[in-house]
């Protein structure tokens, strides 16, 4: 079987893409499948997916326009695939500032470097957990590597960058230097994808923090916040489908992705400010 399998032929030599590697990532790309469709936006929405999910969490896909490209993960060695198990992240590294889902596997992340196989000329890629609220398509244009940093806390988060959000020109001889440099002897990349495309890219693009705005900001830094301005949100550690320790803080950030996960139109305009959180 090859690397990828896409259904139907490409529309747009743009397109957004997103992974979903299981049911609960199928549900938070059903939501950013919308809220992309309501920007206008003409590229493509791409959704690459593993076969651990199933037709029924698919179809929802499918129905909000999405070109569904079943994808296989990466061909790493058993040493790389230990290395980075769930126990082995999570042990070495532990996430003391929220707590990620019972369903996130770290090892899928690196899935996400698919995309470069795609064959579009020019991607921008949305993880599962974002929601884009004003049109991004200004994105295309920009150059190969660009990212937001990994800003929820406070100045030294700008020292690393979050892969939520990225653009990216696709290649196979990118794809290629990919897989030589991620399983080297040894490897082992602490916050999965993102450490190692910060080690790839070194040179990174820093978009606006608006681009790729994180929830905790909502309670870390109320001061940066700006609805008129936010151009997607993402729903870093806890996800808004979730029950979880955070969710009476972020209510409104929550309330606002079930609105999208319906298929409304949210105003915008209306949203409460964090002081009202």
């Amino acid at each position: 079987m090859s690397a990828l399998v896409p259904e139907g032929p490409a529309r747009s030599d743009r397109a957004f893409v997103t992974l979903v590697t299981n049911a609960d990532f199928a549900r938070g790309a059903a939501a950013l499948l919308h809220s992309l469709a309501l920007t206008r936006s003409e590229a493509d929405r791409v959704v690459l997916h593993t076969e651990a999910v199933d037709e029924a969490a698919l179809a929802p896909l499918r129905a909000r326009g999405a070109r569904l490209i079943r994808t296989e993960l990466l061909p790493t060695s058993d040493a790389f695939n230990a290395a980075h198990a769930k126990d082995q992240i999570h042990g070495r590294n532990p996430f003391t500032k929220g707590e990620k889902p019972p369903f996130h596997t770290p090892l899928d992340n690196f899935a996400k470097l698919r995309l470069w196989q795609t064959g579009y000329e020019r991607v921008v890629f949305l993880d599962a957990d974002t929601i884009v609220l004003r049109n991004i398509d200004r994105l295309f244009d920009y150059p190969e590597f660009c990212a937001a940093p990994n800003v929820y806390e406070g100045l030294r988060d700008f020292h690393r960058m979050n892969s939520g959000v990225f653009t990216a020109r696709p290649s196979e001889a990118t794809f290629e230097a990919m897989l030589k440099r991620l399983d080297a002897p040894g490897a082992f990349w602490r916050r999965t994808d993102q450490t190692f495309l910060q080690d790839f890219f070194p040179d990174w693009h820093g978009l606006p923090v608006f681009d790729n705005m994180l929830q905790y900001v909502w309670f870390n830094l109320p001061e940066l916040w700006d609805w008129a301005q936010i151009r997607v949100l993402h729903f870093q550690y806890e996800k808004p489908w979730q029950d979880h320790a955070k969710a009476d803080k972020l209510r409104p950030l929550i309330e606002l992705w079930q609105a999208y996960e319906r298929g409304e139109s949210p105003d915008l305009a209306a949203l409460p400010g964090p002081t009202c959180a």
